[in-house]
């Protein structure tokens, strides 16, 4: 499948002086348990272990009674002034409680490969028709799920508070966007756009499968159609964008992720002298000391109840 080329070429929105000015800026941030990431690309650095437990965090003293569903019914709504800003930062747990794996754990594996094997630049040198197999598969599975109550929850909120929510996600799904979010960052790039791996045209929608024997796809220009995806050692995107609604935000909330993947794991990191920290999902996330709060429960479930 050939793709023609745009009438108007546009630069890429990343540029590399931004990627600059992020490393720079996070070097003095990271946590000393993240040595030899480099802060401004996709990496993992490893989890400490988890109790296992369902915690309630408040102000960093940890109470390891169980969390009831009675408890958790009775939370109350997180209060927002007017002059609050809130940066919301959702992750793979978030899209899990719709039915989209997360290719984390023990059994995150596809055919035998780790998700760090199938979404690298290196892997797309490799073996692009096994990449696009990969992505194949996970657009199948995404074109299926539809957005839970976390979703629709964070809709509300932003008809509510506006430009002042900065709702930035590490999903590729488009969840957010079928719960009726408008102003989604997705730094982690859209799984239902492709972009052409050598000219700066822009990213476009594309929602085809290309498994065997389906041709792979190829731009005007020669070079090859990849997923509009930021693949491990890549640059995120919107970072500066990122870093700003940071620096202004007074409330910040992690929602469903698991606190290895940076840069995204050194979000509260950054904020957490100045701003409210509360976390939500089922599992403890391997940053869990950063947060004020912490809510051990599905988003689904708690979010409703605190918005």
């Amino acid at each position: 499948m050939r793709f023609p080329a745009p009438r108007q070429q546009v630069p890429p929105a990343e540029k590399p002086t931004a990627a600059k000015q992020f490393e720079r800026k996070w070097n003095s941030r990271l946590s000393p348990s993240v040595p030899n990431l480099l802060p401004g690309v996709c990496g993992l650095y490893q989890a400490r272990g988890s109790t296992g437990k369902m915690c309630l965090f408040t102000n960093n003293q940890q109470s390891c009674a169980s969390v009831e569903s009675g408890c958790v019914a009775k939370l109350s709504e997180i209060s927002i002034s007017p002059s609050d800003r809130v940066f919301i930062l959702t992750g793979a747990g978030v899209s899990a409680e719709s039915g989209i794996p997360t290719f984390r754990g023990a059994d995150g594996l596809w055919r035998n490969y780790r998700i760090e094997e199938v979404a690298s630049p290196h892997a797309w040198a490799r073996d692009p028709q096994l990449v696009w197999e990969f992505y194949s598969m996970r657009r199948q599975v995404a074109s299926s799920a539809r957005p839970n109550p976390a979703h629709f929850a964070l809709a509300k909120l932003e008809q509510r508070l506006a430009d002042r929510l900065f709702l930035c996600t590490q999903n590729v799904d488009n969840l957010h966007e079928q719960a009726g979010s408008k102003n989604v960052i997705h730094m982690h790039g859209e799984l239902f756009k492709s972009r052409c791996d050598s000219c700066p045209r822009p990213p476009f929608d594309d929602a085809h499968l290309y498994e065997p024997p389906a041709e792979l796809p190829r731009c005007a220009c020669g070079g090859g159609i990849r997923p509009h995806i930021c693949w491990f050692g890549e640059v995120p995107f919107e970072l500066e964008r990122i870093i700003r609604a940071l620096d202004a935000c007074t409330i910040f909330m992690a929602i469903g992720t698991s606190g290895v993947v940076e840069p995204a794991a050194s979000f509260v990191a950054h904020v957490r002298a100045r701003a409210k920290t509360i976390y939500v999902g089922p599992e403890e996330p391997a940053n869990a000391s950063a947060f004020t709060q912490c809510y051990l429960e599905k988003a689904g479930e708690i979010l409703p109840q605190l918005f």
